[in-house]
């Protein structure tokens, strides 16, 4: 018996998880194995009726669980970053959730916006440190409001997080048993502090594993190279902002945010598996967001879950829609509806 904790949230995000809990039950009759999905609240809505986020009462609930299952979160009437650090970093953070897990991969490519690259060319996997640096929220104000006012922005990073991190890291590429090959990303040349300790830990850590090809890259480069030569990518590990910023782009060459899926992991504990593409309020109720991201997530839920034929499976009718069925990865211009694509994958699987 799985025991899932599902928080739809706001805006489109109640359809999506809708979609992927059908698949759910398809799957569990399918390769026999037994659910119990909860609802929770959490969310704009419930932070707008309530004036509560996230309470430490609510996370020991969640503890109880073996995964969380997460529709989207982001609200237009309230305010910046109250959601975001109350319920989204408070639950990556009281969970220890320490890796954000971005597997991308182009499924067709007429969705991809590059020029001449196939799927074989876009078949990799970022690891971000999920808990520390810029997001830990360390910081001040000094002279507020003047004009001698200074703002500081703090990058906490401790060896024990950064060794956690990359070591998973090195973990996962061997299991991925691909081209073996994982790249550091970060700034060296500039951000002589943080990415001395990030440096130093991955080399280290890399004499263990003899096996791994290893290799690094400036965060710009990056950027430049998964545009230019994705196919040069295995693997990457990084911190929570470079993390954040190169898995925007990394969607957009897989096929957009209608495709993209993560997980939130703590290999000890509750992790939390969630499309990555936002709320995206302006389509809420009109059946026309694209749920495959929301069932990629569950893809990865079932193999967290210790589910592995039951999350090939879906990624499998997942691959055969997108091949096959629809137009478009783009909200309203698939030539299905959001429950007619659920319906869809369920059928393959």
């Amino acid at each position: 018996m799985h025991r899932i904790a599902v928080i739809p949230g706001d805006g489109t995000g109640p359809e999506v998880i809708r979609e992927g809990l059908k698949v759910l039950e398809a799957a569990s009759k399918k390769y026999n194995f037994r659910y119990e999905a909860k609802i929770f609240p959490f969310g704009g809505e419930y932070y707008l009726e309530t004036k509560k986020v996230l309470t430490d009462e609510d996370i020991q609930e969640l503890k109880k669980y073996d995964a969380i299952y997460l529709g989207a979160i982001g609200h237009p009437e309230v305010k910046p970053g109250v959601l975001e650090r109350g319920i989204l970093l408070k639950l990556r953070f009281d969970l220890d959730q320490y890796i954000n897990l971005r597997p991308v991969k182009l499924y067709n490519s007429e969705y991809c916006p590059l020029k001449d690259k196939s799927p074989q060319d876009i078949d990799f996997v970022v690891v971000r440190e999920n808990t520390e640096g810029l997001y830990k929220g360390i910081g001040e104000f000094q002279n507020k409001g003047s004009k001698d006012e200074v703002a500081i922005q703090v990058s906490y990073n401790t060896r024990r997080g950064v060794e956690r991190c990359i070591r998973y890291a090195f973990e996962y590429c061997r299991r991925r048993n691909q081209k073996k090959k994982l790249t550091l990303c970060g700034k060296t040349n500039v951000l002589t502090y943080a990415w001395d300790l990030w440096e130093r830990v991955f080399y280290e850590v890399a004499k263990e594993y003899p096996d791994i090809q290893t290799d690094y890259a400036h965060v710009d480069a990056t950027c430049m190279w998964m545009v230019k030569n994705p196919e040069w990518f295995d693997v990457i590990v990084t911190d929570n902002m470079f993390g954040d910023i190169i898995t925007d782009l990394a969607a957009i060459i897989q096929g957009g945010m209608g495709i993209a899926a993560g997980g939130n992991i703590n290999p000890e504990g509750v992790s939390m598996f969630e499309p990555i593409g936002g709320s995206a309020p302006k389509y809420t109720g009109k059946n026309v967001i694209n749920p495959l991201a929301a069932i990629c997530a569950l893809s990865m839920l079932l193999e967290n879950l210790g589910e592995p034929d039951a999350s090939k499976a879906v990624e499998s009718a997942v691959i055969k829609v997108v091949k096959t069925k629809i137009k478009s990865l783009a909200a309203g211009k698939m030539g299905y509806s959001t429950s007619e694509i659920g319906d869809l994958v369920a059928e393959n699987l």
